[in-house]
C-alpha cells in the first residue's frame, strides 16, 4: 500500500483537528506516530526503541510517550483508524446503517492495510508466546474496536431481534469488517478495490437480511416498499 495514501490521510486529518497539546510535547508525540506509521507501513512491527531510534528520540523520552509496543501500536492503529471510529448515523434502518459504516471504513482500512496489518501481526505474535508461556509481563495488545461499532451499526435491531440473535449478526458482519477481509479478498482472491469492497458490502448486507427475515422484522425500505404498494 502507497505511504502516500496513508500520510495524506494523516496531514488532512492534523489540518481539521482542533489543537489539544500545544508545543514540544506535541510535535515530539506527533513525530514518534507518524515514525511508527512510516516503519509499519513497510512491513514492520516496530517495538517503542526502534521507532525512538528511527524518530532520533531518545529512548527515555519515547518510554514516556508510549510505556509499551502495545501503547505504541493502539495509539498509531486508532491513528489510522481516525474518522471511523466516530461514525453516527442518522438512519433508522440498520440495513443502511451497515453500509454506510462499510462505505465509511472499508477504504480507510484498505488505506492504512500495511499499519493494520502489521498491528494484527503483533497480536497473533502475543498470542503465540502467551501459548507458549514466554510473553511475560509484556501489556497485551488488545483489538475491538469493530465490535461497538457493528452493534451500533445494528442498534435499530436491538429491540426487534433476541439478545442472542443481536449478538450473532454483530458477530457475523464482524468476520466481513476489517483487515482480515481486506487481506481474504485482495491477496487470497485477488480482487481489487471496487471488487473487494462490493462483495464486502454485498456480504454485510445478506446477513443483515437474514437476520430479520429469521425474526420476521422489515427494514424501513421495505416497510416503505409495502406501504406504497398498498395505496
Amino acid at each position: 500500500m502507497d505511504v502516500s495514501r496513508q500520510q495524506a490521510a494523516l496531514n488532512d486529518e492534523a489540518a481539521r483537528a482542533p489543537a489539544v497539546e500545544k508545543g514540544a510535547r506535541a510535535r515530539t508525540r506527533r513525530l514518534m506516530l507518524e515514525t511508527a506509521t512510516r516503519l509499519m507501513q513497510s512491513g514492520m512491527t516496530p517495538s517503542v526503541s526502534e521507532v525512538a531510534e528511527a524518530a532520533e528520540v531518545s529512548r527515555a523520552t519515547a518510554y514516556r510517550y508510549f510505556p509499551s509496543q502495545a501503547a505504541l501500536v493502539q495509539a498509531v492503529v486508532d491513528e489510522g483508524l481516525g474518522p471511523i471510529l466516530t461514525w453516527k448515523s442518522a438512519s433508522n434502518d440498520a440495513e443502511r446503517r451497515v453500509a454506510d459504516l462499510f462505505a465509511t471504513a472499508m477504504p480507510r482500512i484498505e488505506a492504512f492495510e500495511a499499519t493494520f496489518k502489521a498491528a494484527l501481526k503483533l497480536s497473533l505474535d502475543q498470542w503465540a508466546r502467551r501459548q507458549a508461556g514466554t510473553l511475560g509481563s509484556e501489556p497485551a495488545f488488545t483489538r475491538g474496536h469493530r465490535v461497538d461499532l457493528l452493534k451500533d451499526a445494528i442498534a435499530p435491531l436491538k429491540c426487534r431481534l433476541k439478545p442472542r440473535q443481536f449478538r450473532r449478526l454483530a458477530q457475523a458482519l464482524s468476520l466481513m469488517f476489517g483487515v482480515e477481509v481486506v487481506t481474504v479478498l485482495k491477496d487470497i482472491w485477488g480482487l481489487d478495490s471496487a471488487e473487494m469492497m462490493s462483495v464486502a458490502q454485498w456480504a454485510a448486507g445478506a446477513l443483515v437480511r437474514a437476520a430479520m427475515a429469521e425474526s420476521g422484522v422489515e427494514s424501513a425500505g421495505m416497510a416503505a416498499a409495502s406501504k406504497a404498494a398498498i395505496t
